[in-house]
């Protein structure tokens, strides 16, 4: 269910506390683009680290590679992009406002899966223990007239996409009553479809410039290596290559704050195997990656596997991870069987034998693909949104207040520790200098003098930090320190040699990485 008071708020608390800003706000602000503050390239990089080392470092057969921006023309006629990497729009003549044609019918047919699951969830309260889904599914009336109304719609759209029938896709719109978010209108324009990819021109004269695009995924830096590292890596079947890398969508419908950008960043793993394993390892990553996201601690409930209906034409089976963000369950990452379709193209394409000689088979053959593909952006978004708690709690002189806390998971954190003298004087900013020179080189750290204690705590909560070391009288006496941790506000008292150790064991990837089943 979208809740968009709490989406409003962490968009508010993601600028005040220097996470994200609106690119060039002082002219402001460029539509669907966005700077990372502070606090925002710190969790950015962590999860970008947590993935990488995940796949690379957990995987022998898995190697990193960081592919250029700009590529050959021809990789994107022989990818498919230039001809068919569209987006279906729809006007409403009312409210002037452009929408994705597809997501206006997804969105519709998930407000018919909620209607059902509002009629499980009562019937579960009903039933207790004795309570039969499956049986409920195939016998309710009203389940099965509103899942009917979904299978016919899916069917309708998915045959309109394979024929690229855009006035079917209309009036499947007509036809279910869709109206505009803003006008609440059914005043459509015809559908149209809109290359989603950004050109500009490579060389010094304009009038001589080849055109060439700004890659509009990250995979096809990989498959076009593909061959480089299999010979330089002496790689054997089955391997993968990780690639971390910018990518640019000229989205129209650009919307829900860094959900959808035009410029954005992705985590991409493939996965070269043998032809006829496909489904064996695609059961394989999905499982993984599930898993992974799990460890985070974010909730199993936030998540949900959601099978693509409509294929895209390379793919031989599609999953997407679904997150439950504040507008609504969304893609979050993707697993694809991608076949040898990209590797089979480019070998047509650039006259190169891409194939794999097999010496278990004797036998050579163009390899088959597992893909992983998650945004960071969007996990930065799905790790920002959960996190975000407002709290009441009672003051020391009984009164209340909110307590408005990120409960980032503390690998995750961008800062694991903040260094506090109570007051600045009596030689405890001297101490606190000490404490933070004994950390910084592990973890990063933040040092803050400035007003009460209390002030500082939030402060901190505010931007998810872990821990906060206060530094007072007593440790000039007996060097131990008051470590207040995040999430409980417990306070013990530990000595100061012993900080470095209690923090990595909060905050150290290995403890997420020990409970994956790699």
């Amino acid at each position: 269910m979208a809740d968009t008071d709490k989406f409003k708020k962490v968009i508010a608390h993601a600028k005040e506390y220097g996470f994200v800003f609106q690119s060039s706000e002082i002219y402001d602000g460029l539509s669907a683009v966005y700077d990372y503050g502070q606090n925002g390239s710190e969790l950015k990089d962590n999860i970008k680290r947590d993935w990488k080392d995940s796949m690379v470092r957990l995987h022998e057969n898995i190697v990193g590679i960081d592919s250029a921006i700009f590529m050959h023309p021809t990789v994107w006629k022989a990818s498919g992009h230039v001809g068919a990497f569209n987006d279906p729009l729809i006007d409403n003549k009312d409210s002037k406002k452009r929408y994705r044609a597809d997501v206006l019918i997804e969105d519709f047919i998930e407000k018919i899966n909620i209607k059902i699951n509002k009629e499980i969830d009562k019937a579960k309260k009903r039933f207790g223990d004795s309570f039969d889904e499956k049986q409920f599914r195939a016998t309710n009336n009203r389940v099965l007239e509103r899942q009917k109304k979904i299978d016919e719609n899916l069917s309708r759209f998915k045959k309109a996409v394979s024929e690229n029938n855009l006035a079917e896709i209309k009036q499947i719109i007509i036809d279910n009553e869709i109206t505009c978010p803003v006008s609440g209108s059914k005043n459509w324009t015809d559908v149209r479809q809109f290359n989603l990819m950004f050109d500009t021109k490579l060389g010094s004269v304009s009038e001589d410039a080849d055109k060439i695009y700004l890659r509009p995924e990250t995979a096809q830096g990989i498959f076009v290596n593909y061959l480089n590292v299999q010979k330089t890596g002496r790689m054997k079947l089955p391997f993968g290559i990780a690639q971390i890398g910018k990518a640019f969508r000229n989205e129209i419908v650009a919307r829900q704050f860094i959900f959808r950008m035009r410029e954005f960043e992705q985590m991409e793993m493939q996965f070269f195997i043998r032809p006829g394993e496909e489904d064996k390892w695609f059961d394989y990553w999905k499982n993984l990656r599930m898993q992974w996201h799990y460890i985070l601690g974010l909730g199993k409930d936030n998540y949900r596997f959601h099978d693509h209906e409509n294929l895209a034409h390379y793919a031989k089976a599609a999953t997407d991870i679904e997150f439950n963000f504040p507008f609504g369950f969304k893609e979050l990452e993707g697993i694809h069987s991608r076949t040898d379709f990209d590797l089979s193209q480019h070998q047509k394409f650039s006259g190169k034998k891409l194939q794999y000689f097999d010496s278990e088979t004797n036998s050579s053959y163009v390899p088959y693909v597992i893909e992983t593909s998650i945004g960071v952006d969007r996990m930065f978004l799905a790790v920002l949104s959960t996190a975000f708690t407002e709290e009441m709690i009672e003051k020391e002189d009984g009164k209340t207040e909110i307590r408005t806390v990120l409960r980032i998971p503390p690998a995750l954190s961008p800062v694991k520790a903040a260094i506090l003298p109570l007051v600045k004087k009596d030689g405890l900013p001297e101490k606190a200098g000490e404490v933070l020179n004994l950390l910084k080189y592990d973890f990063n750290c933040q040092y803050e003098e400035k007003d009460s204690i209390g002030k500082r705590y939030r402060r901190q909560d505010a931007i998810g930090t872990p821990f906060c070391i206060t530094i007072d009288h007593k440790t000039l006496k007996d060097n131990t320190v008051t470590l207040r941790y995040r999430d409980s506000m417990k306070q013990d008292r530990i000595k100061i040699d012993d900080l470095p150790l209690q923090i990595d064991s909060e905050v150290n990837f290995k403890n997420l990485f020990k409970q994956l089943s790699v």
